[in-house]
C-alpha cells in the first residue's frame, strides 16, 4: 500500500474548510476536521494519565470510538495496542525506526508518520511502509495566493 499524504488540524482561523479543500484537490487527504473527529492522545494526555496505556483507556471509557496514540517511543508501541488505540502516530521516527516500529505493530492498526516531513525525507520514511504520512505544513504555511479584482471602465 502507498502511503497517504495528511493534512493537519493546524489551519488558519475562518479558513480551515478551504484549506482542506485544497490538499483533498491537491491530491492530498484530510486528517481529522475538528476534535470531533477522533481522540488523539498526544504527550500531555500521557503525562496526565501517568502513561500512554492509560491516557488511551480513559479515551475510549468516555465512549471515543476512534484513538489516535501518538508514540514517540518504541517502548510506547505494545501499552497502546493493548489499551485499544485504533491507530498510531509515529512520532518523530527516522526511517529505522518507523521500520522497527511497522515490525511490532505488525499491522494491527494503520500507523501514521509524522513530525520532521520535509521534501527531502518524505521519500525515506513513504518507503518504510507507513500507511500515512501527516505535514502540518499543507495549510499553516501553505503561501497565500495574490488574488486581486480589478475594475476597468467599458
Amino acid at each position: 500500500m502507498r502511503a497517504r499524504l495528511l493534512d493537519t488540524r493546524k489551519t488558519i482561523p475562518g479558513l480551515r474548510v478551504l484549506e482542506k479543500y485544497a490538499v483533498r484537490t491537491g491530491g492530498g487527504h484530510n486528517h481529522r476536521m475538528g476534535l470531533w473527529d477522533a481522540a488523539m492522545i498526544k504527550d500531555n494526555h500521557v503525562a496526565v494519565a501517568g502513561g500512554v496505556a492509560e491516557a488511551v483507556r480513559r479515551a475510549l471509557g468516555a465512549g471515543v470510538r476512534e484513538v489516535i496514540c501518538e508514540v514517540d517511543r518504541i517502548d510506547q508501541i505494545e501499552p497502546a495496542l493493548q489499551a485499544g488505540a485504533t491507530r498510531l502516530l509515529l512520532d518523530n521516527m527516522a526511517p529505522a525506526t518507523l521500520r522497527e516500529a511497522l515490525a511490532i505493530v505488525a499491522g494491527r492498526v494503520p500507523c501514521e508518520a509524522s513530525g520532521g516531513v520535509r521534501l527531502d525525507t518524505i521519500g525515506a520514511i513513504a518507503a518504510t511502509g507507513v500507511d500515512f504520512i501527516s505535514v502540518g505544513r499543507l495549510t499553516q504555511s501553505a503561501p497565500a495566493a495574490d488574488i486581486g479584482l480589478d475594475f476597468t471602465s467599458l
